[in-house]
């Protein structure tokens, strides 16, 4: 009987599962939402996308960076993604336009990265500049007792003094099916999945209607912002189609739907008043 797959993922997102929820949907991918502590998020992605070996699909890395960017770019809360397989874990932090910022463990444990990249995750989550930067850079150093997964826990141990807490049991290290398993238990879990881009659309300005963010967008900054994503979009889709990558393509896509969404919004408001 085949052992179980060794890689996994996770997507926290720091934001309340009522607002992640909707963004989510634009990934057109199946996923489990459940609430991670005080304003974060973690979703579990239902399909296995870093299977590489089976079919020739993309590396994990390389599709959660691009999930993460996806979701990131529309919305004004960050997103990390926590990956791992039999080689290697690590996390890619998107947030808004900018470049995203990762960093990466061999599985014994080696730090295959840039201290910088540290600095730049402490400053876009806000975290505290000495306490938390001394523990994150502790993660960088040679260590022989510590492997990938112990580095990965040691993330997660700074991320909870700044309100992250995962469900029990879903855990960096843990094979996919385990994730799937904990998170379809959790007693407020839900399944994000596609339906279409005109319950999608609808479901977001619902929230942005409900949220007190909804009266700021509107007007010529708001349709500014809102071709500016169009703009991105377009390029970053015809790229992912020329070079075939899930992660890239779900990117555009996702700039191309919110720019549409802006427009929407904006016309919606103005309707009504």
């Amino acid at each position: 009987m085949p052992s179980p797959e060794p890689a996994g993922a996770l997507l926290l997102c720091r934001a309340e599962p009522t607002v992640v929820g909707p963004a989510a949907q634009l990934l057109r991918e199946r996923m489990l939402l459940a609430a991670a502590g005080r304003e974060w998020s973690v979703l579990v992605p239902e399909t296995k996308p870093w299977t590489a070996s089976a079919g020739g699909g993309e590396p994990v890395d390389r599709v959660l960076g691009g999930w993460a960017g996806a979701l990131a770019v529309g919305a004004p809360w960050p997103v990390l993604a926590l990956w791992w397989d039999a080689d290697h874990s690590g996390f890619t932090l998107a947030s808004g336009f900018r470049r995203p910022v990762g960093y990466e463990w061999l599985a014994n444990g080696t730090p295959v990265g840039e201290h910088e990249a540290l600095r730049t995750f402490a400053a876009r989550l806000g975290l505290d500049p000495v306490l938390d930067m001394q523990s994150l850079e502790s993660l960088a150093e040679p260590d022989t007792e510590a492997d990938a997964r112990a580095r990965m826990r040691g993330l997660l141990a700074v991320l909870t003094r700044a309100g992250l807490t995962l469900p029990a049991g879903l855990t960096p290290g843990e094979p996919a099916d385990r994730l799937r398993e904990v998170a379809r238990v959790q007693p407020d879990a839900e399944r994000v999945a596609w339906s279409g881009w005109r319950d999608a659309v609808h479901a977001e300005l619902d929230v942005v209607e409900s949220s007190s963010v909804g009266p700021w967008l509107r007007g010529p900054r708001a349709r500014c912002v809102a071709a500016a994503q169009l703009a991105a979009g377009v390029p970053l889709t015809l790229y992912g189609l020329r070079r075939r990558s899930g992660g890239w393509l779900t990117a555009g896509a996702v700039l191309l739907a919110h720019g549409a969404l802006g427009f929407a919004y904006d016309r919606m408001r103005a309707t009504r008043d």
